[in-house]
């Protein structure tokens, strides 16, 4: 068995979770929650940044970040494939980069506001997070993804689309109002994917 170190809440576990789904590994995989505020979970060992998600594989070595994680999942899998091999490969990396750094933008701004007290707050670094997912989204709605159709879906969509996601989690989904074209891809890609709405967890405050 392959074991992941995850959260429920992370959208980059989130991503390997619904990736395994799709290439038919999930049953490969045991889930192992990890708190990366703990200095005891073993996390720390496993992965010496501390960060998840980490994939342990059967002789012990250990897989990170998500992007590794899923490209040793799809070298693995007997079947699909959501890494193309062909000419479209770089275009479907760059969607899964965009994606990613809206992630990386957005839990910046979620650390900002709870790990620091609130005169130490910094509301121009804040804002400097928010207008790089503000840019990205607004790139994404004026030349929206192609729509998904089962099984073709690749990790520029998976990643896609766990980044929205996260939005809706910790954002409120305030990115729906100027993203109507994105919202509908959303929920396009949710009724071809199953995993996407089983890995929701009901929306936090920070």
């Amino acid at each position: 068995m392959l074991v992941l170190r995850s959260s429920p809440a992370s959208p980059f576990g989130r991503k390997v979770k619904v990736a395994a789904s799709v290439l038919g590994l999930l049953d490969r995989i045991t889930i192992d929650p990890a708190d990366t505020t703990n200095p005891d979970d073993t996390i720390r060992i496993q992965n010496p940044l501390g960060k998840i998600p980490a994939l342990i594989l059967p002789d012990g070595t250990v897989l990170y970040d998500s992007r590794v994680i899923v490209e040793y999942l799809d070298h693995i899998s007997p079947g699909l494939r959501i890494i193309p091999a062909d000419a479209s490969r770089f275009e479907v990396l760059r969607l899964q980069a965009l994606a990613d750094g809206i992630n990386d933008a957005s839990i910046l701004q979620v650390y900002e506001k709870r790990l620091r007290p609130e005169e130490r707050r910094h509301p121009d670094w804040v804002a400097y997070q928010a207008d790089k997912v503000a840019r990205a989204l607004s790139a994404l709605e004026a030349v929206p993804p192609r729509a998904v159709t089962s099984p073709l879906v690749n990790i520029g969509d998976i990643a896609l689309a766990c980044a929205l996601g996260y939005l809706d989690l910790r954002f409120k989904g305030a990115w729906r109002d100027n993203c109507p074209h994105l919202a509908t891809w959303l929920e396009g890609f949710e009724a071809h994917v199953p995993m996407f709405a089983q890995t929701r967890i009901e929306p936090v405050e920070w």
